[in-house]
């Protein structure tokens, strides 16, 4: 084994440090993952990411599928 097989390499354990944190966002605020999309700043969900680790405020997909669902089931009622 080389020297370098031994040693951890930083920048790897920092893409898996940061495929943890969008994974947990994800399941957080209601977003489909999608390991792919890490570092894709076209896809929606990683631009929501983005904001949110900047501190900026984030559309929370949990409450408006919640929403959906409230109305579907008062338009099953009447």
């Amino acid at each position: 084994m080389s020297k370098n097989a031994t040693k951890s390499n930083p920048q790897v354990n920092q893409i898996f440090d940061d495929l943890d944190k969008y994974r947990h966002f994800c399941s957080m605020y209601g977003y489909c993952f999608n390991e792919a999309e890490l570092y894709n700043s076209k896809s929606y969900v990683y631009r929501q990411f983005q904001k949110f680790i900047s501190g900026k405020a984030v559309k929370d997909q949990w409450e408006i599928d919640r929403a959906k669902f409230k109305e579907e089931e008062i338009n099953r009622v009447f």
